[in-house]
């Protein structure tokens, strides 16, 4: 697991840098138009999502850590292509299998640390590990992407973009040094699409994953356009979820050692992620140190609400999944949070941006309603559960 922890953090800091060069990259660099990027940046999340369950399942079969190391390689590749992006197509070869196969990596690295660790309080703590050595890494390589936006000269870039593509080779070599898990030969796609239980519980939990784009989409068009705070406060509140994911998401695995305990985390995490909203609700046109001691204040349910959402959401598809197709079963777990993540940006900048302070009560409400069901829906995946392993 120190190996898969250090190559997760190194990836992590070429996944920073990139992620804060890449729009300029692209559209000052390479020239491309900003509609050619959104557009190829679409079809490759949609990719992603369609691919998710699929490869989980190649996992299955084929062993989770031959293919995780593939996959790795053929993005390190594609990374580096982005050096050689001249026009539309030369774009979409390198975007689709770069975008596409992060959702299912996601997947298959978490049925390789469940294959790894046997017992289910323990993958769920791994998990933890693994999450803080991304946002560790995430936070270096990002303020290294501040230095390359600051020399804004192609050779920063370049460089920027070999040392990405050098981070992947690194997670494929650590990846190489673990135990490989026995595979499971007849494993498919089937036995998780015909999971109702447990794509219902998928499908309600993924719902607080719009707590990422609250703080990459709504924070912004709120402070911006509704308020008289300070631009900069958005950033501070970015400081802060980083600072507490890496310090509390460890301890926040015990409250998702069981399938029920991890329904509990996942309701409190919808009912606290509301009362942030709620919070910035109140500071419409607001300006000063109250204002911003709400937003601060908001920020910090947020961070409690994503802390529990995290590792509510491991509890659930790690005790849920079927041993024989974790691959699959995590595929699945991550098509549902890309498709949200996908649509999380419209949401708030409809709900945010249109309606006003209306528009976060409004997504407060989307956030009760989808944890509501979980305790039950819950129960009844584990009902199935119980009733197979008797028949």
């Amino acid at each position: 697991m120190r190996s898969l922890l250090w190559g997760r953090g190194v990836s992590a800091l070429g996944d920073g840098l990139w992620f804060t060069i890449w729009a300029l990259y692209l559209t000052r660099i390479a020239g491309l138009p900003p509609v050619t990027v959104g557009v190829g940046l679409a079809v490759a999340s949609a990719a992603g999502m369609a691919a998710a369950v699929p490869l989980g399942a190649f996992a299955d079969r084929a062993g989770a850590r031959p293919v995780l190391v593939t996959l790795t390689l053929v993005r390190a590749a594609a990374m580096a292509g982005y050096l050689a992006v001249d026009g539309t197509w030369s774009f979409l070869a390198v975007t689709v299998p770069f975008t596409a196969l992060a959702t299912g990596s996601t997947a298959v690295r978490t049925a390789l640390i469940t294959g790894l660790v046997t017992e289910p309080a323990e993958r769920v703590r791994a998990l933890a590990q693994q999450r803080v050595a991304q946002h560790v890494g995430y936070a270096v390589g990002a303020g290294l992407g501040a230095l390359v936006l600051t020399a804004d000269a192609r050779w920063a870039y370049t460089l920027a973009i070999a040392g990405n593509a050098v981070s992947f080779l690194v997670l494929a070599g650590a990846t190489l040094l673990v135990p490989a898990p026995a595979p499971a030969p007849r494993a498919t796609t089937r036995v998780v699409l015909k999971d109702r239980p447990f794509l219902c519980v998928t499908a309600a939990t993924a719902v607080l994953s719009l707590c990422w784009a609250m703080l990459s989409a709504g924070l912004p068009l709120w402070l911006s356009g509704r308020t008289h705070l300070p631009l900069g406060l958005g950033g501070v509140v970015v400081v802060i979820s980083s600072v507490g994911i890496a310090v509390f998401q460890v301890p926040f695995s015990r409250f998702a050692r069981t399938a029920s305990q991890a329904a509990r985390t996942a309701v409190v995490s919808g009912v606290v992620l509301a009362g942030s909203c709620v919070l910035l609700a109140t500071t419409s046109g607001g300006a000063g140190v109250v204002a911003t001691g709400v937003v601060v204040l908001a920020a910090l349910l947020h961070v409690v609400g994503e802390l529990g959402y995290v590792a509510a959401n491991w509890g659930l598809s790690v005790r849920l999944m079927r041993e024989e197709a974790k691959g699959a079963y995590q595929g699945a777990t991550e098509a549902a949070t890309a498709t949200v993540q996908m649509v999380g940006p419209g949401v708030f900048t409809l709900a945010v941006g249109g309606l006003g302070g209306p528009g976060w009560l409004l997504v407060a409400v989307v956030f009760l309603a989808a944890v509501a069901p979980v305790p039950a829906l819950t129960r009844w995946a584990v009902r199935t559960r119980e009733l197979a392993a008797v028949h």
